[in-house]
């Protein structure tokens, strides 16, 4: 069952009291937090276990909004606003005296955003402030596209749950900094790389290293409880077999390309031919597998194209070297 106008009423009043809200947006569930209220952002860190140092993105319910959060709105920011918004577009710009300041982790600049969600929009006119929602899932796990999931992995931590039905876009929304210089993005999302280009009409890159601190840049982040190992499509039937041999429970995202190929594993998940049904659907794979008990999962990214970075971006970020008390 999806939220209706008494659970968004609800819901608001819960952020206006300094609770936290699990709401639903395109891209994935957010931990929702008044973002001018200091205590109510500092619980989110504490229940993500997320370090305070890494910023929160700010939303909001239209662009029109956008003055009131940052010190300036440059041109280049207007058109992706304008292009892109309401949608999975997150803009880096430097920061107002509105946004508290454990929701910019110290910084000089906030991360901005519209979500799309229809719920979500409801809930931010309600509300009638500004949200802090990073994914509602522990710092560095696979984050959530359902309310279920949510449910799952923060329990009784959340103050609230509006239950928006499954995420459509799957995963977080692009990063953009148009704080100063030229445009760049910073995290791969759900607006691609392509769209931003012609949009601006100039090429943006893709920086390996961000001069701004931004949501999920950690080395390992977005990551199921099996290790992930990531390799190039003729090679996944011979790593899943060798991983077996070594006493693994293997599960394996099995690319396009390989549809008709034999491979043994404990769970095969093949992936869909669309960038886009494989960006919904990735984190729902990656806790099928640990749903499953698989303790390793064999895949290969997509190219770097399209929404092929996004999901690219994830799975590297998935099988990245993880923390030891992980």
């Amino acid at each position: 069952m999806t939220a209706g106008s008494g659970d968004i009423e609800k819901a608001a009043r819960v952020l206006r009291a300094g609770g936290l809200v699990a709401l639903p947006t395109e891209t994935v569930y957010g931990l929702g937090a008044n973002a001018e209220d200091p205590g109510a952002v500092a619980r989110t860190f504490e229940v993500k276990g997320r370090p305070p140092t890494h910023p929160l993105i700010v939303h909001i319910g239209g662009a029109e909004q956008l003055a009131d959060w940052v010190a300036d709105v440059p041109e280049e920011a207007r058109v992706l606003a304008e292009r892109f918004w309401p949608g999975p577009l997150t803009l880096v710009l430097r920061r107002g005296d509105r946004a508290c300041t454990e929701a910019t982790g110290g910084l000089d600049t906030v991360a901005v955003r519209v979500p799309a969600h229809p719920v979500a929009r409801e809930l931010l006119s309600v509300f009638g402030g500004g949200v802090t929602a990073p994914s509602a899932n522990r710092f560095g796990s696979v984050s959530p596209t359902t309310a279920d999931h949510v449910r799952e992995e923060l329990g009784g931590a959340v103050d609230f749950v509006l239950d928006g039905g499954p995420c459509l876009v799957g995963v977080e929304s692009t990063i953009v900094d148009v704080s100063g210089g030229e445009p760049a993005v910073l995290r791969p999302g759900g607006v691609t790389r392509e769209e931003l280009e012609e949009a601006l009409g100039r090429p943006v890159p893709v920086p390996g290293v961000s001069r701004v601190r931004v949501p999920g840049q950690h080395p390992s982040h977005y990551a199921p409880r099996a290790r992930v190992v990531l390799v190039e499509p003729g090679q996944v039937a011979a790593e899943a077999e060798r991983a077996r041999e070594q006493g693994h429970r293997v599960g394996v995202l099995l690319p396009p390309a390989l549809a008709d190929a034999e491979v043994k594993a404990h769970t095969v998940v093949a992936v869909p031919a669309s960038p886009a049904e494989y960006a919904r659907d990735l984190y729902g794979f990656l806790r099928e597998f640990d749903r499953r008990g698989c303790d390793l999962i064999v895949a290969c990214p997509p190219a770097d194209e399209g929404l092929g970075l996004a999901i690219a971006n994830r799975l590297h970020r998935a099988a990245g070297p993880r923390p030891a008390a992980r």
